[in-house]
């Protein structure tokens, strides 16, 4: 009986070793070689300190600042660890709030944005990207419309001209990947690093 049991063991042993080790091992050193940049995590730097990555979003409340996409991350209730609290851009947790068009809490959260962001820019529509989630809860872009929907609150907060910031929004618009993938896209940690170096 072990004669007949011995190769699956050692087949499921070999294949363990090659799969689960080796193969993982040699992509890893191949990605490190070849893409350092991507397979540190694409990790921004300013002033020697580690801010963000530019393949997660991170949330800016001061009106200095453009905003992302709202995040649907989530994180463990401190209080009740039965219950989860709004963390947004949480990465451990990457999701999308799986909340479909008719139901009542999105509903309600998706016109209380529109409204809010009404009042921020009265004169133009608001862009579907500032009210609605992706499906990771991550994205670190916006639509150039979105960035552009922004401009006169940032300008206004930082007392400079609607031309100048909407000029350095065009800046940073990122076309199509390999010029066919996709859509233009903001990367909104991008973006505020300029603005911020913005003299």
């Amino acid at each position: 009986m072990l004669q007949e049991i011995r190769p699956a063991i050692v087949f499921i042993i070999a294949l363990t070793l090659i799969t689960g080790l080796a193969y993982p091992l040699a992509m890893t050193g191949i990605a490190g070689a070849i893409f350092p940049y991507q397979a540190q995590g694409s990790l921004i730097e300013k002033g020697g300190k580690v801010i963000g990555s530019a393949l997660i979003g991170q949330e800016f409340a001061d009106d200095r600042y453009f905003r992302g996409r709202p995040s649907a991350t989530v994180a463990p209730d401190p209080k009740d660890s039965t219950k989860t609290v709004p963390a947004p851009y949480n990465a451990a947790n990457s999701a999308g709030s799986n909340l479909g068009p008719t139901n009542k809490a999105l509903v309600e959260r998706v016109q209380g944005d529109v409204e809010k962001l009404k009042k921020e820019n009265p004169s133009s529509a608001v862009p579907i990207d500032l009210v609605t989630t992706t499906a990771s809860g991550l994205d670190p872009h916006i639509s150039p419309a979105a960035a552009l929907f922004q401009v006169p609150r940032v300008a206004k907060a930082r007392g400079l001209s609607e031309d100048r910031v909407r000029t350095l929004v065009e800046s940073q618009v990122e076309g199509r990947t390999l010029g066919f993938l996709g859509e233009p896209r903001v990367n909104v940690l991008a973006l505020n690093i300029a603005l911020d170096a913005a003299k």
